[in-house]
């Protein structure tokens, strides 16, 4: 899958089913890992699309990837980076992290934030490989969640 192949665009409420097909997609192998079902595939994408910025990766299969941000007054978050199992180590988890990174300069906000599983490992050392640090190591019960940021080049003053 050439990169040209790859098209961004920004999600609407008709793309919810393809939505949640890929997010399931991309997010099984998580399952056994995590004992359970990860976070993502317990929201509702209605109110996903409706209240989050969610831009999917598309291909001439359809969907690939997907990245839901939340703009903040100071920063941006990242609930979800997703890629299709199809569509694996070819780069797009990079495009997508990039984007949000974009969008953040766009907003004018100079920190990216993300909250991954502790034990999803490969997901906490990738971040990091991108410049994330870890702000905090927060214990719920059986859970550990990394809190990570990455700070940006401060947006010009307008």
């Amino acid at each position: 899958m050439p990169d040209e192949a790859v098209r961004l665009r920004r999600a609407v409420a008709a793309d919810r089913d393809a939505l949640v097909a890929m997010q399931e997609d991309a997010y099984a192998p998580n399952r056994a890992i995590l004992g359970g079902t990860p976070t993502p595939l317990t929201w509702d994408y209605a109110t996903v699309l409706a209240a989050r910025e969610v831009w999917l990766a598309e291909d001439a299969s359809g969907i690939v990837g997907a990245l839901i941000l939340e703009i903040g007054p100071d920063d941006i978050y990242i609930d979800s980076v997703a890629v299709a199992q199809r569509a694996k180590g070819l780069g797009l988890g990079n495009t997508l992290l990039a984007l949000a990174e974009t969008r953040a300069a766009e907003e004018q906000r100079s920190v990216v934030r993300l909250t991954a599983n502790a034990l999803m490992v490969f997901n906490v050392d990738w971040y990091g490989r991108k410049g994330y640090a870890v702000e905090e190591v927060e214990v719920a019960g059986d859970r550990r969640r990394v809190h990570m940021a990455k700070i940006l080049a401060r947006p010009n003053a307008a």
